[in-house]
């Protein structure tokens, strides 16, 4: 069962990972189901290309096909998106302890430099940097 959850977060994040696939996602999103060739309308690829991309869809479980006379509905799967959000979130921590820590360090930041600012100034008025232009 492992290897088959492995292959599925494979095929999922492959998917993904191609911004044409994401906006055919997207485009979905706000729809029950679009016609392959209303979903291909806004792409300036060809529509053998978009099938690919579809086929690498459905082949992740992303999107659904049902033909109804020679109409071909595409209708959006997103139970397989959980999965991967189900795997990514054993790895939250790893993310959120360092912004955390990113926004401690930015938020102590300022007062840090209101305090050293007239050190600096008053130690650049006595030794100016070594490439800076001469007073005339």
């Amino acid at each position: 069962m492992v290897k088959y959850q492995d292959a599925e977060l494979n095929d999922i994040f492959s998917a993904l990972a191609d911004p044409t696939r994401r906006a055919l996602l997207a485009r979905l999103e706000g729809e029950d189901a679009l016609s392959i060739s209303a979903l291909a309308q806004p792409f300036e690829v060809s529509l053998p290309a978009v099938m690919k991309h579809l086929n690498v869809l459905s082949d992740a479980g992303l999107i659904t096909r049902e033909k109804t006379g020679r109409t071909v509905s595409i209708r959006l799967q997103a139970e397989p998106m959980s999965h991967a959000m189900q795997w990514l979130s054993r790895y939250e921590h790893f993310w959120s302890e360092r912004l955390d820590r990113l926004a401690a360090f930015v938020e102590a930041a300022p007062d840090a430099e209101t305090t050293a600012e007239p050190a600096q100034s008053s130690k650049s008025a006595k030794s100016p940097h070594p490439n800076a232009p001469k007073a005339p």
